[in-house]
């Protein structure tokens, strides 16, 4: 790798939700919604494009805009784009399947390469021409996404379990699925339910976001679920019947892994949206996180999954280090927006799952040049506006998984803010390991103190060269950390 690999995986001032894998060629290609840092509603950017090479999972490079608010002829009033999905297509071109913001209509784009410019292709729509949602019988659909299996049929696979959606003049059925032509824009099957509609909180049942893959002989859906407990994934032996649940994948925050509640979340809760992609004999879920404050300015996670021999798979944890193949490097400097563990100190065991301190920046959202004035990576954006956490108090934890501490002898923060003390943890709870003592100060300053790697890594349950850190903070007022450093 060029350089280790955090969560978030792209910059911390890039902000893609509903993000769908997809290895084409040599690269890795991510497809996604677009938020923009402090807006009031989702989705509100143009579709852009990331890619890294399938040799290093570190090295994202931008790829720009590739279709613009305004490249949908109807869409007049620039509506928001929701989450996509991209297909290589039997004739060797690459489909953006999308929704226009509360549109009940699928539309399709089409380019001749991974991350080009789409151009409008059409909507999807019967063999008379009419189009799937000009109708008010039709079903709502939103959030597409389509499967080229591997005998060349087509797949689409759409819908909603919000009530709310209902406002839009269309019936709620859940999740369905249409056979669509080769030309991957003409139905050819009647719509099928396959997940109903049936909003119950105590049943993972399908809600949004649906995603689709063939692996073997198995079919999987992955979708967020209506008990909260974030991507849930079935399986069938067939691509329009026969899914069955099998349980949760991955939550930002945490909900449903071991048992953990949703009155405990681990992270500020918010809603997933994702799917599944190998990249060298390794399967990684991709999801979203939520950042300052907000549940519209999301960012992109991704976690290695193992798939088992009878196909299931066991829900993972969030960490800090995704997709850089094991533990962080004991030395060197780290951003704090990396942090996958963050919360207030909450009352009597139960906490407010949408608060808690907050990953955000020090400027307005980012808009960098396209690649076509020069290259766009991690890197290279000095300009950016940095991120941070924000507004921790006393009794406020943020938690870092995790870090090969056989060398580390010291550990610093840089934070600004009130006074107090910064607590090392090896978990959520005591015992406090070391202590950093904080000054005080409106601008950035760094403390720090030596600790025992080894009695951190006891005390977690865990192998020194794969511990967690844990930060409670202690005073009044509130604390902004901006980084980490291990030496």
């Amino acid at each position: 790798m060029k350089r280790q690999c955090y969560n978030p995986y792209l910059p911390s001032w890039e902000y893609i939700p509903d993000a769908e894998p997809k290895v084409f060629g040599q690269r890795l290609y991510i497809y996604g919604s677009h938020d923009l840092f402090g807006a009031k509603e989702y989705c509100e950017g143009d579709y852009v494009c990331w890619s890294t090479p399938v040799d290093d999972l570190s090295d994202w490079r931008y790829e720009g805009v590739i279709f613009k608010k305004q490249d949908t002829p109807w869409n007049k009033e620039n509506l928001s784009y929701y989450a996509p999905d991209v297909v290589r297509g039997t004739d060797g071109r690459y489909y953006l399947y999308y929704s226009v913001a509360n549109t009940s209509i699928t539309s399709v784009a089409v380019c001749d390469k991974p991350a080009g410019k789409y151009q409008y292709l059409g909507d999807v729509h019967f063999p008379d021409g009419r189009v799937y949602g000009s109708k008010p019988e039709d079903w709502f659909m939103f959030d597409p996404a389509v499967l080229v299996d591997d005998d060349g049929r087509v797949f689409l696979y759409v819908g909603s379990g919000q009530k709310s959606n209902g406002e839009f003049g269309h019936e709620i059925k859940g999740l369905f699925v249409m056979e669509l032509s080769s030309d991957m824009l003409t139905i050819i099957s009647e719509p099928t339910i396959i997940m109903p509609a049936d909003f119950n909180p105590k049943k993972p049942n399908y809600w949004e976001g649906p995603s689709i893959r063939h692996i073997g002989e198995w079919y999987y859906l992955v979708y967020p679920a209506t008990d909260i407990t974030g991507l849930n994934y079935a399986m069938s032996l067939f691509p329009d019947k026969g899914f069955i649940h099998k349980g949760p994948i991955h939550s930002s925050s945490d909900i449903g892994l071991e048992g953990r509640k949703l009155m405990n979340a681990a992270y500020p809760m918010g809603n997933s949206h994702g799917g599944m992609v190998c990249v060298h004999g390794q399967w990684y879920i991709f999801d979203h996180r939520t950042t300052n404050g907000a549940k519209r300015n999301r960012q992109a996670v991704a976690e290695p999954i193992e798939i088992r021999e009878d196909g299931t798979i066991r829900m993972v944890e969030s960490t800090s280090c995704g997709l850089n193949g094991g533990p962080l490097k004991g030395i060197g400097t780290y951003p704090a927006y990396i942090a996958c563990v963050l919360h207030h100190a909450g009352m009597f065991g139960l906490r407010n799952p949408m608060d808690g301190p907050e990953i955000t920046q020090d400027g307005p959202d980012y808009e960098p040049p396209e690649p076509a004035e020069r290259e766009v990576t991690i890197e290279t954006e000095s300009a950016a506006p940095k991120a941070y956490i924000s507004k921790m108090k006393n009794g406020s934890i943020a938690g870092f998984r995790y870090f090969d501490l056989t060398e580390s002898t010291h550990i610093a923060v840089t934070v600004r803010g009130a006074g107090g003390v910064l607590e090392l943890l090896p978990g959520e709870k005591d015992p406090v390991i070391a202590s950093i003592p904080l000054a005080g100060t409106a601008d950035w300053t760094t403390a720090g103190v030596k600790f025992d790697a080894g009695r951190l890594a006891l005390e977690s349950g865990r192998p020194i060269d794969s511990c967690p850190l844990y930060f409670r903070y202690k005073g009044k007022g509130t604390l902004d950390i901006l980084s980490i450093t291990l030496a």
